[in-house]
């Protein structure tokens, strides 16, 4: 074992080593933040991105026809396919699908022959996919409504979309909270854009400090990870004026990382198409969460 011979030599040896690898930690968790980012705005550009989300079209009894014709209900982009193409036949809250004999429209990439029965977006399994060329549809149900989504891969926001825009990368926006469980899922009213609420699952709350002040933010369950819908004092000013989504793990030993540098907007920031869920009102932060997406 050595000892020092000139203790200041030391200590500034261990000062600078130390500066080093926080300077290390700091480069690779801003890598990482920025990599998610990336991953982020490539997904929104995908074909079944957000960005090419381009009609919603609620459907009414009876038949419902598409193509680019101005007699259809759903009228899809001019260029994109024949004046018309099939139906939407929506009865007893169930949609088949009839495609016009000689027009190439795929059902789970098979092409359609007769009439065939779809399946919506309501959980479990997945919705059916129709493809018209460039086009896709399915069917989502959203309250007692039903309607056809349908993407366009030529959209115009997919075309001009210049990436977003964020808040410089803080680390210190990266908290770590206790995570309280309750006893049962308690069921809070989640309203969307349409109007519609409907009561849906929390596990639990996070609290954490922003400034020397506590708060707290109730999380719904997604695909086994913690959803959480918030707006606070930036929304509607930087950011997007109907608040943010953040994703987390689920807790571990009684804690969760929230890491605003994710924060990013609802599908609704993109489109005018999608049925976005709004924060309840307990995930009002009465304070600037200068992190994550601008609007």
């Amino acid at each position: 074992m050595r000892i020092c011979i000139l203790p200041h030599v030391c200590l500034s040896l261990i000062l600078l080593v130390s500066r080093t690898v926080a300077q290390q930690t700091d480069h690779a968790y801003h890598d990482q933040i920025q990599k998610w980012r990336d991953d982020y705005e490539a997904a929104l550009k995908q074909d079944d991105g957000w960005l090419t989300v381009a009609g919603l079209f609620w459907l009414k009894k009876g038949d419902n026809g598409f193509g680019t014709g101005l007699a259809n209900e759903i009228l899809l982009p001019q260029g994109s396919a024949p004046e018309f193409a099939g139906s939407f036949i929506f009865r007893d809250e169930k949609t088949r699908l009839l495609a016009k004999p000689g027009v190439d429209v795929l059902l789970n990439g098979r092409p359609v022959r007769t009439e065939m029965p779809l399946t919506t977006d309501t959980p479990p399994g997945k919705p059916d996919r129709v493809t018209l060329g460039r086009l896709n549809m399915i069917v989502i149900k959203r309250g007692d409504r039903y309607g056809i989504r349908l993407w366009d891969k030529a959209a115009s926001a997919r075309r001009d979309f210049k990436g977003s825009s964020w808040f410089p990368i803080k680390a210190a926006y990266r908290i770590t909270a206790p995570f309280t469980s309750y006893a049962r899922p308690k069921m809070i009213a989640i309203l969307n854009v349409l109007g519609d609420s409907e009561d849906t699952p929390s596990p639990g709350y996070a609290t954490f400090e922003i400034d020397g002040k506590q708060f707290r933010l109730e999380p719904l369950l997604e695909d086994n990870q913690l959803f959480f819908l918030f707006k606070d004092f930036t929304s509607g000013k930087q950011t997007y004026p109907a608040g943010r989504f953040l994703y987390a793990d689920l807790p571990k030993d009684g804690k969760v990382v929230l890491d605003f540098n994710k924060a990013h907007n609802p599908p609704c920031a993109f489109t005018s198409y999608a049925t976005c869920p709004l924060p309840p009102k307990q995930n009002y932060l009465a304070v600037a969460i200068e992190a994550g997406e601008l609007k």
